[in-house]
């Protein structure tokens, strides 16, 4: 190698080409587009890896923690984004690559990239169904209301529940509803009631606004501090066209709060009205139940059985005469019957009764209590007994001869 050469050390040669590309304005404030692919998210430190690509070409990314804590999305693999952040060189590897201070979604704004990110995340988990949805009270005797304590929500819901159900207590959790905390005070007022048990029934809203300022409403935590409220949850956040998170999770959405006010009370105009038909009903209904009893009396008393009670009881009396004259008669008739069945079977069985033979002049003859039939059941000097009809004789065999 020349001496005119300069010979630089690795260390060197990455920190020129470093200092290079830092001075070089055109790659110190840019904006670049790509793919993600490669993305991580390192748990330890916080940081994200990733690699921007297009169809030809493709960059190294870090994005440090300080910056990723504010983007309000999850970067994933192959989404589309618009990044801020300045070219350099890191000295250590050798490799050119890009830092990222700000990371937007290409096309839909990062708020609502979040928004769709988390109602899939918490649709998946079962938090949106209809089966863990409470049912709101009818006849509600106290309502929390967690709102803003200035805005105008909070004085819309007050005359709709003034007006429809004057005797319905409502307690009041005053709160931010948009800003830095705002969500957390949500939680902890939703978490507040449940613990007090104050209320039958929680309307927790604000008015409308844009999708930054209704933010705080699609918060994870509070989705799932809504989801575990043992009290029935209202959404009434926004305008009807407004859609958050607290709508999805909550176990009724209302359009407006004024209309969360109206599905938390009855009207009592209508109730009254209710009463009144249900007063009619019953009035009427004992009405004709007298009448008709009323009715039934008269016709009873106008009976022949109430006019001529003697004729009536008269006349059972002879029908119950004859009623015992035919049973005896007939009881009669079945003993005559049975008695003469019964002595024709006791003739039949006399005939057949071996004492009748032996009345005749034969006996029976046992031994052992065991009668014999032939001489071959009998040996000498065997004691046997004979049975005559009027009684037993004891003999000794002294011969036996068989013909």
């Amino acid at each position: 190698m020349g001496a005119d050469k300069l010979t630089y050390t690795v260390s060197q040669l990455n920190n020129y080409v470093k200092t290079m590309i830092d001075s070089d304005p055109c790659l110190t404030y840019i904006y670049v587009v790509g793919e993600i692919s490669n993305f991580t998210n390192h748990y330890k430190t916080g940081h994200f890896y990733l690699t921007l690509k297009d169809s030809s070409c493709a960059i190294k990314a870090v994005m440090f923690r300080s910056n990723a804590a504010r983007i309000k999305f999850e970067p994933q693999n192959g989404m589309k984004v618009i990044c801020r952040g300045r070219a350099s060189l890191f000295e250590r590897d050798g490799s050119f690559q890009f830092y990222i201070d700000e990371m937007q979604p290409d096309g839909a704004g990062a708020l609502q990239v979040a928004f769709e990110q988390l109602c899939e995340k918490l649709k998946n988990e079962g938090l949106f169904d209809e089966a863990n949805k409470k049912p709101i009270p009818k006849f509600p005797e106290r309502i929390a209301v967690i709102t803003s304590p200035t805005g105008a929500a909070v004085q819309d819901i007050k005359n709709v529940i003034s007006r429809r159900c004057p005797c319905v207590e409502v307690v009041m959790c005053p709160v931010l509803v948009q800003g830095d905390g705002a969500a957390a005070q949500l939680c902890e007022a939703v978490e507040k009631v449940n613990e007090l048990n104050c209320a039958d029934v929680i309307i927790i809203g604000r008015g409308g606004g844009s999708i930054e300022d209704l933010w705080a409403f699609n918060d994870e935590t509070l989705a799932r501090t809504i989801f575990n409220s043992n009290i029935p949850v209202i959404s009434a956040v926004g305008h009807e066209i407004d859609f958050t998170v607290c709508d999805f999770v909550s176990d009724l959405r209302a359009p407006t709060p004024s209309a969360g006010a109206e599905l938390a009370v009855p009207d009592i105009n209508d109730v009254r009205f209710m009463l009144s038909r249900l007063e009619g009903g019953v009035l009427s209904a004992y009405g004709n139940r007298i009448s008709n009893l009323r009715s039934r009396v008269k016709l009873s008393a106008e009976s022949y059985v109430l006019k001529n009670p003697e004729n009536y009881i008269s006349a059972l009396r002879e029908k119950l005469n004859l009623n015992s004259t035919k049973m005896k008669s007939s009881f009669s008739n079945r003993l005559s019957e049975n008695r003469e069945a019964f002595a024709a079977l006791c003739a039949k069985l006399d005939a057949m009764s071996p004492l009748a033979t032996i009345a005749r002049g034969y006996s029976v003859t046992y031994v052992d209590k065991k009668p014999i039939k032939s001489v071959d059941e009998v040996n000498l000097n065997d004691c046997l007994n004979v049975k005559l009809v009027d009684g037993v004789i004891n003999c000794t065999v002294n011969n036996v001869s068989k013909e």
